[in-house]
């Protein structure tokens, strides 16, 4: 029997109520703005017939090789390169490169498989410029539509071993009344595409647009399909780019890819450390912190201002820091380690536009800050990485040994760690079981230590 049309009706995403019209305010949970449109398809006719069930002893697993995509730093994020039949979205503000990113990728797929591009947003000219700029792409087939009924067709009947599509929010499909880009269109594009790239094995990229807060525009839904979850940052003034996984179900969500904007496309930046972990001696309020980023350490410039507040409530602004954490590390500051910030604004900046999410940068921020507070430099060539506890103690983190050797090929020679952190011999290891004991050991200067300096100031004032 035929398939009829299907209808739309408007779900919370909150409480999952459903109606056959919008609502500014769900009936069911009185959230507003919270109701979306769907499409409800209903098959008649007789059903179809069950399929035998396995047992997992009997499954058998056919090992499929990863596809090398050419660019090593795109590869590490993914876990080793592209995974046949997986569904990779990409998500990053406009002007960030991805599809300068992809383009590079496909070039050199194209070398050994067959590689698709269906674009939605730029003519086939357009494109040409843009390979012809960054140089190859030669054998990469191309097709610029945004029917989605057509889209599937064609990776049926060609069935490539890649395909992009650029972007998901400028495919619709016909039997939807709903414009392209809408939330019932995105969620239809994406099933539909999950469906030819697990039946044909073709592995498929989508490039997503981002919402204002950074997060991919769409229904959550949408990251729950796909296999794996890119997020591409970086700001378009800036000349380098940051791409970590958000989602994979192949790899580590831990690796981080580092890429540079140049006139010819996109280059990777085998070693970030020496990009973004260098300070200049002698100034207050830098410090070096060893990040681990999956399986990668890198090495960044932690910046902090210290100022006198004239607000009754002062600021603590954070960039690449978690606010949250960066308020815990100024209070501990106060309590534990006899920095005063209370009527002090607290601004911490990671230079380079790179976002730490791990704890182990706590001790390098506070280093940072009590450098900005007491006017002291940060011992010059000394790096530090801890995790600070809320009784003002620090805790070890993990993988000291990759840090250490990090910070040795930049060429530092020493560390502020946490005791308990092993020496390798290699690199002087400072070891403070409190945030007081580090900030005296790594706020130094002229043979003085840092509180014999605040209290020589205070006693000249």
């Amino acid at each position: 029997m035929a398939k009829a049309k299907p209808s739309v009706q408007y779900s919370c995403t909150e409480c999952g109520y459903s109606a056959g019209r919008w609502f500014g305010k769900c009936p069911g949970c009185s959230a507003f703005g919270t109701l979306v449109e769907e499409v409800v398809g209903q098959v008649s006719g007789a059903s179809a017939p069950p399929k035998p069930l396995l047992r997992l002893v009997d499954v058998q697993v056919e090992e499929a090789a990863r596809i090398g995509t050419g660019v090593p730093e795109l590869d590490r994020v993914l876990g080793g390169g592209l995974v046949p039949a997986s569904l990779v979205l990409l998500g990053g503000e406009p002007g960030v490169g991805k599809s300068t990113l992809l383009l590079s990728a496909l070039s050199a797929i194209s070398l050994e498989r067959r590689a698709l591009l269906v674009t939605g947003e730029e003519s086939v000219a357009q494109v040409k410029l843009r390979a012809e700029r960054l140089g190859g792409g030669e054998r990469v087939e191309i097709l610029a539509e945004t029917e989605l009924e057509t889209v599937c067709e064609t990776l049926r009947a060609e069935r490539p071993d890649v395909c992009v599509i650029d972007s998901v929010q400028t495919l619709h499909a016909s039997e939807l009344g709903s414009a392209p880009g809408s939330v019932a269109q995105v969620r239809e594009a994406a099933s539909r595409l999950l469906r030819v790239a697990k039946e044909y094995g073709i592995a498929t990229i989508l490039v997503g647009h981002v919402t204002k807060d950074g997060t991919v525009a769409g229904p959550r839904v949408l990251e729950h399909l796909v296999d794996c979850v890119l997020q591409f940052e970086g700001d378009r003034y800036h000349a380098h780019r940051i791409l970590r996984a958000v989602k994979n179900r192949f790899g580590s969500t831990n690796e981080l890819g580092v890429f540079e904007m140049t006139g010819a496309g996109l280059a990777g930046v085998p070693d970030p450390s020496e990009v973004f972990g260098r300070t200049v001696a002698g100034e207050p309020g830098a410090a070096v912190a060893c990040a681990l980023e999956g399986t990668r350490p890198i090495l960044l410039e932690i910046q902090a201002l210290v100022a006198q507040s004239e607000l009754a409530m002062p600021r603590r602004v954070a960039t690449g820091v978690d606010p949250k954490r960066l308020a815990m590390i100024v209070a501990v500051l106060s309590r534990h380690a006899g920095v005063p910030l209370g009527q002090a604004d607290v601004f911490v900046n990671v230079a380079g536009g790179v976002r730490i999410d791990e704890p182990g940068a706590d001790l390098a921020i506070a280093l940072a800050i009590a450098s900005a507070a007491r006017r002291l430099p940060v011992r010059e060539g000394y790096g530090a990485f801890g995790e600070i506890g809320l009784t003002g103690r620090l805790r070890t983190a993990a993988q000291a040994e990759r840090r250490l050797e990090e910070c040795k090929k930049l060429g530092l020679c020493g560390v502020i760690a946490p005791a308990g952190t092993p020496a390798t011999g290699k690199i002087r290891v400072e070891a403070a079981e409190t945030l007081r004991a580090a900030i005296r050991a790594g706020l130094e200067q002229d043979g003085k230590r840092a509180d014999e300096g605040d209290e020589s100031r205070t006693a000249a004032g």
